[in-house]
């Protein structure tokens, strides 16, 4: 080691020594006028081959002390001392600059009205647009629960306990490592009071393409089960569409609509997918999400919702121990030939039954307000209020409660475009 450290010296003062030799004072009979450009030119290169110089003679030093310490050992220990000193004292004052630095990010980002958390999913989501983000092996999961949060906070009106509901629901679902069983939700009210507006909702922030992700199946009773004669025909089709499904991705999203309308058979198909199986066929349907929405039991949540009104209490004191117990009674007692409920309910396989209160006639001018917004329409508070006014309310006496919720509302501003 001490003889190649001894020839790498000796080559570089060898190099040293023949680079200055090529640097000498102009002779006076060797003077000349030359051409600018040419002078400018060797100025750069006698600038460059100073800079290159410099380098050498560094580096000659840097090896010559490394030789000597090598070979003598006097005077390193203490210089060793001074270098730790010294690269201590720098590490500490990169971490500084490091800290500086993102505290300064964490304020602008703040001012912005950006949270660190929303910045990050941000770029998780920028990044699954590229790469692969799931166990399917694609980015059609993403899972958005903070832009959920969002939406329910600012897009759905008059819902304070479906907001609950879900959010915890879905949330504590998703973080669960190894779910006993499938999630299974049942919205219930009257129409027009949010329950397809919510199930897009959570499409749209748990998978890529929303409803059209390859993972999002709806089901609409009437339209694609319309004959109770090809029930059998149909348990087969529903059968094969929830496991084809599950095995492309894992965490699937399966909507009923309309759901009181599904004949007792079907529900019976459904069955093994939302129990406590490990598996079935070697195919796991723990991580699948199920949503039935049904206009069963909106009387009784209405009857409660105006016994509260009546009696001067503020429709966001309604609390799920003031809904549930008489909701789950009118769901068990709700069968008729083509249709039984009781069968999920009673197998306590339905995991939250989630209430959609009737909208009352300022979550119809909001709902008016979210449809002009959305057209980039300009409007007034006296159009809103025309709105509001085309619906009908009921009861009779009171006029409380939006029939249709905000179903048509969308349609009703047509009206103010010139």
């Amino acid at each position: 080691m001490v003889w190649r450290v001894l020839l790498l010296s000796a080559w570089l003062c060898f190099s040293l020594a023949s680079t200055q030799g090529h640097i000498r004072q102009e002779r006076p009979w060797e003077r000349r006028e030359e051409d600018p450009d040419t002078a400018l030119l060797g100025n750069k290169h006698y600038e460059k081959l100073q800079s290159h110089l410099g380098t050498v003679r560094a580096l000659s030093r840097r090896y010559w002390h490394f030789l000597a310490c090598r070979m003598w050992q006097e005077g390193c220990e203490e210089e060793k001392k001074e270098q730790e000193v010294v690269a201590a004292t720098q590490q500490e004052e990169e971490k500084e600059e490091e800290e500086e630095e993102e505290e300064g990010n964490k304020v602008i980002l703040e001012h912005q009205g950006w949270s660190l958390p929303i910045v990050t999913e941000m770029v998780s989501n920028w990044y699954c647009s590229f790469g692969k983000c799931c166990a399917t092996g694609d980015c059609r999961v993403i899972n958005n629960i903070t832009g959920l949060d969002l939406d329910l906070s600012r897009r759905l009106h008059g819902q304070h306990l479906v907001k609950h509901v879900v959010l915890k629901a879905i949330q504590g679902f998703l973080e669960t490592p190894e779910p006993e069983k499938a999630l299974t939700l049942s919205f219930h009210g009257w129409t027009g009071t949010g329950k397809n507006f919510v199930a897009r909702m959570i499409a749209e922030h748990l998978y890529q393409d929303g409803l059209k992700s390859d993972c999002v199946k709806v089901f609409i009773s009437l339209f694609h089960f319309p004959h109770s004669k090809y029930v059998d025909i149909y348990k087969v089709q529903l059968a094969r569409e929830i496991s084809e499904t599950v095995q492309l991705c894992e965490q699937s999203l399966f909507i009923f609509d309309e759901a009181e309308k599904l004949h007792a058979g079907l529900l019976d198909a459904i069955k093994p997918y939302v129990d406590h199986y490990d598996s079935i066929n070697a195919v796991n349907y723990r991580r699948s999400i199920f949503l039935f929405l049904s206009n069963t039991g909106a009387n009784i949540i209405n009857e409660v919702a105006l016994d509260f009104w009546r009696t001067g209490r503020a429709r966001e004191e309604i609390a799920m121990e003031f809904l549930e117990p008489y909701l789950r009674a009118e769901l068990m007692e709700a069968t008729d030939k083509d249709y039984t409920y009781n069968g999920l309910l009673g197998d306590n396989l339905i995991d939250f039954l989630v209430p959609f209160l009737p909208l009352e006639y300022r979550h119809v001018k909001l709902c008016a307000r979210d449809a002009f917004l959305a057209r980039g329409l300009p409007f007034t508070e006296e159009a809103l209020d025309e709105v509001a006014r085309m619906m009908v309310f009921v009861p009779k006496e009171e006029k409380l409660f939006s029939a249709q919720g905000c179903k048509s509302v969308s349609q009703r501003i047509n009206y103010f475009i010139p």
